[in-house]
């Protein structure tokens, strides 16, 4: 049952090139997730803008928001 040190050896080699690997493939997911948050973040505050202009049109032009109740109501 007992292993020889050169078998030892080998098997931690093996196991740490697994876990370089897996460090490696983990932090190129949180690179790539990273740069999705980035361009949501960009796509959101483009939006978040786009939609305070329409909402200036509307102010500007007397019209009641979209969100709101008629005054008939």
């Amino acid at each position: 049952m007992t292993q020889n040190p050169e078998d030892k050896l080998t098997g931690l080699e093996i196991k740490l090139a697994h876990q370089d690997q897996q460090i490696h493939d983990l932090s190129d997911m949180v690179t790539r997730q990273w740069h999705e948050i980035d361009r949501l973040k960009k796509a959101l505050q483009k939006t978040e803008s786009r939609l305070s202009l329409l909402e200036e049109d509307d102010s500007d032009t007397g019209n009641a928001p979209a969100y709101e109740k008629p005054p008939h109501y």
